[in-house]
């Protein structure tokens, strides 16, 4: 009989350290680099064929639209001011989700940081801190930039509608918007410079 609890309680303790294993690799996204993955086209736009313009239209003159717009939101910067991504339309967008709790999140920090000082007068930079007020809030997250050098603008999600627009359920994870407002990539767990690169690629436009 004590046999079999001893074996009880073993088997209980494993499934208790694979769920916990499986919790921490969610909150923490992963620290293997997954490089970028373009977006699928926006659901129904490949499987219905478009109508042909009317005879006395140009076929060049019919209106295109993006495939896959990116999901507005509103989040707040350091004074309390409201900003929304469509704010920004016209430039393109590279919106990076973190926390200061996040290990991944911090070491990927430092390639942004540079991609910002290179590109920052033409690519609109979004860290959007994921503060939900319980495992993070403005005070931690603000503390934590304040003890870096770091100079790009970091904004605070404290409604958590930018999170939920985006369905981000892991940090880091970072999406490059065009100009025109279409999610072009995604970036899902920490990202290298050099993916970071990819991705600047596919939204700058090229002279």
């Amino acid at each position: 009989m004590r046999n079999k609890l001893i074996l009880l309680l073993t088997v209980l303790i494993f499934i208790v350290l694979i769920l916990a294993a499986m919790v921490l690799y969610d909150r923490l996204g992963g620290n293997a680099e997954p490089g970028l993955m373009v977006t699928e086209p926006a659901e129904d736009t490949a499987a219905t064929e478009p109508e042909a313009p009317a005879e006395d239209t140009p076929a060049e003159e019919a209106p295109s639209a993006p495939k896959n717009l990116a999901p507005d939101f509103t989040v707040t910067d350091a004074d309390g001011n409201e900003v929304r991504l469509s704010d920004h339309l016209g430039k393109p967008v590279i919106l990076n989700f973190w926390a200061s709790w996040c290990g991944p999140c911090k070491m990927e920090m430092p390639d942004f940081q540079q991609a910002y000082e290179e590109y920052g007068d033409e690519i609109v930079f979004l860290m959007v801190n994921l503060t939900d007020g319980y495992q993070e809030t403005q005070e931690t997250a603000s503390a934590f930039i304040s003890s870096t050098d770091y100079t790009f603008p970091v904004y605070y999600d404290l409604s958590f509608e930018a999170a939920s627009n985006y369905a981000v359920s892991a940090v880091p994870v970072t999406y490059f918007i065009s100009a025109e407002g279409e999610a072009i990539a995604k970036g899902q767990g920490m990202l290298s410079l050099e993916s970071i690169q990819k991705g600047i690629d596919l939204i700058l436009p090229q002279e």
